[in-house]
């Protein structure tokens, strides 16, 4: 039994992570336990708080129930390199304005247990600390939290039992402490993705970051939560729980819509997605007498890394070419992968074609500047190059963005046929 123990905690995925995010990890843990430790005698639990947090506890259970599949859903599409927006924060405030600190601790540690257990229950041998992280993030905002209504209210806890008290004070001190949890939790998540994942930019850190504006839904029913448990009949917390799953829905609709505009390997857009932003772009050309530039790309000799290292090698070369390709290009391009090794990037409001050229030669020097470290292993993939087809609109002859696929096409096969590693553009 001690065996079986042993290697179940030695299996965790926590003893592969690079040395400075496993240390992160730990400290933020110890923090959340010491915290939690410290704020637990700031108020005394009464007969009254543990029925509170028994009808907390039970409608917690049943949102996460209901929504288990939703959240399994949003967990596997999710980007990974954006902060997770957690519902789960509905019952955790509540705890905090309604319970005292132990009571509000113990609620963020049950809505996670809970969660672990009936989302992930094949995941649960190797990614426990995963939830840990997660939990203690939200526990160190929680201690925050307190802090702030320990010493702003007039009255610890129970921040709403007289209809907030003095009145818009109390409702600003509510506010400032519901904002430093959202912000410690985010922040310390936000690093750890950072420090993970090792993003390019702030821009590529914080992209999709307008979804944590929906989080500021989830803390505004946390205070009608903890109303509805103070100032009225607890039974109407049903209501709540049914939000909860309309609010997942949402969620997760907004997130397949996301999907459906990204390719899972890259990051950039797919290729139906890709077409209909050309169109756009084009069509706007059209009406003010504008210009389009496309570029199609193809990595050279890109089957030979795939032949000798494997797919998912070839996977990780493909996501560092595609960050380099945003790198290269304004905030209004739309770079997208074409298929397979091939991508294509629409630029709108270029000037002429010379200068479209510029710009492709300029991603072609800086694709052999691209290092792929082999995982578990001491070498790396470099020296890569990539050969450029270039098309204009407006043209002669070119009227459609399938005119212009077309013209850019030709000349990256020109391209290819000439030696690789080259820019071409397509004929007048």
């Amino acid at each position: 039994m001690r065996g079986r123990v042993a290697g179940w905690f030695t299996g965790w995925r926590l003893w592969r992570l690079p040395s400075h995010v496993r240390m992160y990890v730990l400290l933020v843990n110890v923090v959340a336990a010491g915290t939690t430790l410290a704020t637990a005698w700031l108020a005394p639990v009464r007969q009254i708080d543990l029925i509170r947090f028994g009808v907390l506890a039970v409608c917690a259970a049943l949102a996460i129930e209901a929504t288990r599949h939703i959240e399994r859903q949003r967990e596997y599409s999710r980007a990974p390199t954006v902060a997770y927006v957690d519902t789960k924060a509905v019952w955790s405030i509540a705890a905090v304005v309604a319970l005292p600190a132990v009571l509000a601790s113990a609620m963020v540690v049950l809505t996670y247990a809970v969660a672990w257990w009936r989302i992930w229950p094949r995941e649960r041998p190797v990614l426990p600390h995963r939830w840990i992280f997660s939990c203690a993030s939200v526990l160190c905002g929680t201690q925050a939290a307190v802090a702030v209504l320990a010493l702003g209210m007039h009255e610890y806890p129970g921040v709403l039992a007289g209809g907030f008290g003095p009145g818009l004070v109390d409702l600003i001190v509510f506010v400032l402490a519901a904002g430093l949890r959202w912000a410690i939790n985010t922040a310390l998540v936000m690093v750890a993705i950072a420090l993970s994942s090792q993003p390019r930019s702030f821009a590529d850190l914080f992209s999709g970051f307008g979804d944590q504006l929906l989080e500021a839904g989830a803390i505004g029913l946390g205070l009608v939560t903890a109303a509805l448990l103070l100032l009225a009949n607890p039974l109407i917390l049903a209501g709540v729980v049914i939000a909860l799953v309309a609010l997942h829905r949402g969620l997760l609709l907004t997130q397949f819509q996301r999907d459906a505009r990204t390719d899972v390997t890259t990051g950039l857009a797919t290729k139906r997605w890709w077409r209909t932003v050309a169109e756009r772009y084009l069509e706007h050309a059209r009406a003010n007498q504008d210009s389009v530039g496309v570029l199609l790309l193809d990595l050279d000799h890109f089957k030979a890394i795939n032949d000798t290292y494997g797919h998912p090698t070839g996977d990780l070369v493909l996501r560092e070419i595609a960050l380099s390709l945003r790198d290269e290009v304004r905030d209004q391009d739309v770079c997208g992968r074409w298929g397979g090794e091939e991508f294509a990037i629409a630029l709108p409001d270029i000037p002429s074609a010379e200068h479209l050229g510029h710009i492709a030669d300029r991603i072609r020097r800086r694709i052999p500047q691209v290092v792929v470290a082999l995982p578990d292993q001491d070498s790396v993939i470099s020296d890569l190059t990539v050969s450029i087809g270039c098309a204009m609109y407006p043209a002669e002859h070119l009227a459609s963005v399938d005119d212009v696929l077309v013209a850019a096409d030709a000349a990256l096969y020109r391209a290819k046929q000439a030696g690789r590693n080259r820019v071409e553009l397509a004929s007048a």
